[in-house]
């Protein structure tokens, strides 16, 4: 008495190795588009960090390199933009002394800052009373772009007034 043969055949075991490989593929896919994108809310928030670190600097420096020492009686000038000659990040006492900085590696005033690399920093200030309803020289508006490693880009705004 013979039993019958039990098993797959040739063609059913290469549409099953046909058929996981197919659902493989997609999972991997998946797991690959979601693995790319994982960086981007990290860089996200390492810029508003480095944003944040730079307005903090900034921001507490005088309105112009003329201003007394604790801003009393505000400066009545021009609104002057730049650094004054022979200064450097280090010697930096206004606002708009930091006007002009493009593209520039990440760091303080004491040198580069660590776990930032591939992160640029670039800041524009102007004269900008009239966006405030103020006289021209009474404001300085500071634009501050921060580009990541992952190509995207995050612009941030704030205005220092004289007062």
């Amino acid at each position: 008495m013979t039993r019958p043969q039990r098993g797959a055949t040739l063609i059913e075991l290469v549409m099953s190795i046909v058929i996981i490989s197919l659902a493989i593929a997609g999972v991997t896919s998946a797991f690959a588009l979601l693995a790319g994108r994982s960086a981007d809310p990290l860089d996200q928030t390492r810029a508003v960090a480095l944003a944040q670190l730079y307005m903090d600097e900034i921001l507490t420096k005088a309105f112009d390199h003329n201003t007394p020492p604790g801003g009393v009686p505000p400066y009545s000038g021009a609104c002057n933009i730049g650094p004054e000659p022979g200064e450097t990040r280090a010697t930096y006492n206004d606002v708009d002394d930091y006007d002009g900085i493009d593209n520039a590696v990440p760091s303080t005033p004491l040198g580069p800052l660590v776990g930032y690399e591939g992160f640029r920093v670039s800041i524009s200030v102007s004269c900008a009373g009239g966006d405030l309803a103020l006289p021209a020289s009474e404001a300085k508006r500071i634009d501050l772009t921060i580009d990541t490693p992952g190509g995207q880009s995050f612009a941030f705004a704030a205005y220092r007034v004289n007062f």
